[in-house]
């Protein structure tokens, strides 16, 4: 364990989030998501949940401030009549950590599976919510 540095974040992870660049992007992955057959590099957070993650990550990890939406949400398939309440408890960890109020583009489902391919990593999560699926894209770090 390292001070500062949620119990959350695996040293697989933080290496993962190390290694990524600006406008690289990661995926955190529901349970229901295809995350081994997806990743080009995969990261097994099994037993968290996407938000917890999440709110670890950001404190970590600057969002992307030269793109209009810097995360991407996987559009509910016409038809469905799944309920997405996780968006909104999304929308307030980022606001808390990047001051976004709106910074999710919506994905079609087949097109979030190809992005997913492209990503930098995938995280394969225990999250049990549908439509939980996210991609943040990693801004820049400013040296101070």
């Amino acid at each position: 364990m390292l001070i500062g540095i949620s119990k959350l974040i695996s040293p697989e992870l933080l290496k993962v989030l190390m290694e990524m660049g600006h406008s690289d992007e990661i995926v955190l992955a529901d349970g229901n998501f295809p995350a081994a057959s997806h990743a080009q590099r995969l990261v097994r957070c099994d037993g968290h949940s996407i938000p917890e993650l999440l709110d670890a990550i950001l404190q970590l990890f600057p969002l992307d401030q030269y793109v209009e939406k810097p995360a991407a949400l996987m559009e509910v398939v016409p038809g469905d009549t799944a309920e997405t309440p996780i968006w909104e408890t999304y929308k307030g960890i980022i606001e808390n950590h990047s001051g976004l109020d709106q910074p999710f583009e919506h994905v079609e489902r087949f097109a979030f599976y190809e992005r997913s391919k492209k990503a930098y990593a995938v995280i394969a999560t225990g999250e049990s919510a549908l439509y939980a699926n996210l991609i943040l894209k990693k801004g820049v770090i400013k040296s101070s």
